[in-house]
């Protein structure tokens, strides 16, 4: 009842207006503090991930990942794991606060940045950016804004992988958030000298489709 009651106020309407940062926040600050649950709070790296983490093995040795949106860092971990450098961020402080609470001693360096105004530093830095259904949850101007800017993040010849709820161009948007994004904008993804590699589309257990995509930047 509470997760539903938590997913209810996230696709409410007012929400769907407030700036998504403020909206975040304020959801991860309720968390903290016992007054709501984060739906996507779970033990476990996204099963998407895990899969194509399995299949792909992608070599980490000496190689930097970057998690965007991190939440409470259950992806970011994973990467760690692997072996790679990862730094993970969030718009929300209180989401950031909380993931290097609850993995002290980790490797992962969590931060509190806005894919909007990344860190100049972090241009053209990173082996493996992992974009896991973050920009789904921005109204349509800022997630048009938001979906050219996770690449120029991607080093040469590194690797993009995203990961989303779709719809189909047939299909109606439906009233977020979320919003499923549609093929044109997974695409979109590919800005500047990153090219698509291999996309498919998987059926969730709940029906609904999803996006898993990879994109590359020619070394």
């Amino acid at each position: 009842m509470r997760d539903n009651a938590v997913n209810s106020r996230m696709s409410s309407p007012t929400a769907a207006g407030d700036d998504p940062g403020d909206r975040f926040e304020r959801l991860y600050a309720e968390a903290e503090r016992g007054a709501a649950v984060v739906p996507w709070d779970r033990d476990t790296p996204h099963s998407l991930l895990a899969e194509w983490t399995d299949r792909a093995r992608p070599d980490a040795a000496g190689r930097r990942a970057l998690v965007v949106g991190c939440g409470f860092g259950r992806d970011a971990e994973h990467l760690a794991r692997l072996g790679f450098a990862t730094v993970a961020f969030d718009i929300s402080p209180t989401a950031v606060r909380t993931a290097r609470r609850r993995h002290a001693g980790s490797p992962v360096r969590y931060e509190t940045a806005d894919l909007l105004d990344p860190p100049d530093a972090w241009l053209d830095g990173f082996d493996l950016v992992l974009e896991s259904m973050n920009v789904q949850a921005l109204p349509a101007g800022i997630r048009a804004r938001a979906i050219p800017a996770v690449g120029p993040l991607v080093a040469p010849g590194g690797t993009l992988l995203v990961i989303a709820a779709g719809r189909r161009d047939d299909e109606e948007e439906v009233e977020g958030p979320p919003w499923p994004l549609t093929r044109a904008e997974l695409d979109a993804f590919a800005a500047g000298p990153l090219v698509p590699a291999r996309t498919e589309e998987i059926i969730a257990p709940d029906g609904g489709l999803r996006w898993r995509a990879e994109f590359r930047r020619p070394a």
